[in-house]
């Protein structure tokens, strides 16, 4: 078994030499928003073992074992399945019979769409979270439907088809968040996990920034250790044991992701939306936007 990362293209490789009759993945271009879907009946039997660094969700009508991090789950009736892109994971047919559907998407399509805020906060993707939500009957009708219409959407010509879809997606996450009050407790998740946890929703409670009045308190590893009264080493390598990242690169990226939603959704000015995320310089905003998205800030706004 590995534990190597996949990434979206890794993916789309594979799917190609297996020669599997899925989705068209000629659209994807690394670092913009990316969202696809498929029928099931067209997985593979077996997936590889591997680290994602993209999110996967599937509707899963069928048999089959999930192989998560050290844990192995059967599954026998209809579920939704929402792995944490940091914990290997494989799964296996039980069965000719699948049907269902699974989508993907990238990091940047999640948290560079604000309909998807406030899952941003909860324990959807988590490490701490259970992966599997079982079905009731009702429930496997209301995921029909949703993911019915989402793959719809996705193979139409309709021009708010990316709006639809998101309120179709937004719609499977509250149908999983009704049924995650059996999350793992805090208290029996292991050391490392529950300081990346506690770091992780402090991270996340900065965003969205409202107002330059208010700018982006927490902005280094350091700045989280004080406020978590742990030293910075011990942060880092708990972060990075769980999520294979370091804290800054977590820390960078959720910034990134920020700047952009502050460039596509609000008025205001360069400078403004680099005093907010911490830097005290104009030209630093620049450099840190323009290493991100090989474009300037200025040149990514005009651009949408």
């Amino acid at each position: 078994m590995s534990d190597q990362l996949e990434t979206i293209q890794d993916y789309y490789k594979r799917i190609r030499q297996d020669q599997i009759k899925m989705f068209d993945s000629d659209d994807f271009e690394t670092g913009k928003s990316h969202f696809n879907i498929s029928m099931r009946k067209y997985c593979s039997f077996k997936s590889p073992y591997n680290r994602r660094d993209y999110y996967k969700i599937s509707f899963i009508i069928g048999k089959g074992t999930i192989q998560y991090g050290s844990h192995e789950l059967y599954i026998d009736r209809p579920a939704l399945f929402f792995p944490s892109p940091s914990i290997p994971y494989s799964w296996e047919c039980d069965g000719d019979f699948q049907e269902g559907y699974f989508c993907l998407f990238n990091q940047e399509f999640f948290y560079g769409n604000s309909e998807f805020n406030l899952f941003k906060k909860t324990s959807l993707f988590k490490e701490w979270s259970k992966p599997i939500v079982f079905l009731t009957e009702e429930q496997t009708q209301l995921a029909t439907l949703y993911f019915e219409q989402m793959y719809k959407m996705n193979n139409s010509t309709y021009p708010f088809r990316c709006s639809s879809i998101k309120s179709h997606l937004a719609s499977v996450f509250h149908l999983a968040l009704e049924n995650r009050v059996d999350d793992i407790n805090p208290n029996e998740l292991p050391a490392n996990i529950r300081l990346y946890r506690l770091f992780d929703e402090l991270l996340n409670k900065q965003f969205p920034l409202d107002s330059p009045a208010y700018p982006l308190a927490l902005k280094t590893p350091a700045d989280f250790a004080e406020h978590l009264s742990v030293h910075v080493n011990h942060l880092n390598s708990s972060v990075k044991s769980v999520t294979n990242l370091t804290t800054t690169q977590i820390i960078k990226e959720r910034m990134f992701e920020e700047s952009k939603n502050l460039l596509k959704y609000t008025n205001w000015d360069i400078a403004e939306i680099g005093y907010t995320l911490g830097f005290d310089q104009p030209s630093h905003f620049n450099n840190f936007f323009k290493k991100h998205a090989d474009v300037s800030p200025l040149k990514f706004k005009n651009a949408l």
